[in-house]
């Protein structure tokens, strides 16, 4: 019976050492997508890093997790609209954001077999994030002093090539759909605010974006999978 229990200790430990992890940076650019500024999908007015690990469970998908801090400008001197260039409303803020999710490989991705590794990936999961929690008042932004958590959904499309045995460089861009709607201080429902004041604007009944688009770059360690030994 003790060598039945060892053993299965044994095969266990085996199996998570033979899996291959990544741990890496991420560095880019952030914006929004709501009432204030630009509308465009990919339109970075600062700057977003941040790490992530990634656990290759197979060729085709790995468990990754990522903390990513950006910041963005909102400017409606910017906007391609007419209503929102004669508004000229600005609005700052930042993001902190924990993210877990799957990421897919659309063709199978083998970091230890010799040769070029390469794939376009998608990744969606889980996030949570902290922003700066204002609001407009005659056409500035205030602070209420306080930051709020929200969650969202993030949906990630990218490419990743392996350089050599130990690094791998990408590049993604990724649109979150957030559950709040007030990243551009158009709606700060959760206070006494709105009841003071008129700050409503633009489309209370559609939740904000954000989008942080950039490079990745990881170093590959763990070792090899048995079932790639002899390729």
């Amino acid at each position: 019976m003790k060598n039945y229990f060892f053993s299965i200790l044994f095969l266990l430990g085996a199996s998570l050492s033979a899996q291959t992890y990544e741990i890496g940076a991420f560095l880019g650019g952030a914006n929004n997508i709501g009432d204030v500024g630009r509308t465009n999908f990919i339109s970075p007015s600062d700057i977003a890093v941040g790490g992530l690990f990634k656990w290759n469970k197979s060729r085709r998908y790995a468990w990754r997790a990522s903390l990513i801090y950006g910041k963005f400008t909102a400017d409606d001197s910017k906007s391609n609209l007419t209503d929102r260039q004669q508004r000229g409303y600005v609005v700052n803020n930042s993001i902190f954001e924990a993210s877990a999710g799957l990421e897919f490989n659309f063709v199978e991705y083998n970091l230890h077999k010799l040769g070029p590794a390469f794939t376009p990936y998608l990744y969606t999961g889980f996030t949570y994030f902290r922003y700066d929690y204002d609001y407009i008042d005659a056409g500035q932004q205030l602070s209420l002093d306080q930051k709020d958590g929200s969650l969202a959904i993030p949906m990630i499309v990218g490419l990743k090539m392996r350089l050599n045995q130990f690094l791998v460089i990408g590049a993604e861009v990724g649109a979150r759909y957030t559950f709040t709607d007030n990243l551009d201080a158009n709606n700060p429902e959760k206070s006494n605010v709105n009841q003071q004041l008129d700050v409503d604007f633009g489309n209370i009944f559609s939740d904000d974006w954000y989008v942080f688009s950039g490079v990745t770059l990881t170093y590959t360690f763990g070792r090899k999978p048995c079932s790639d030994c002899f390729e």
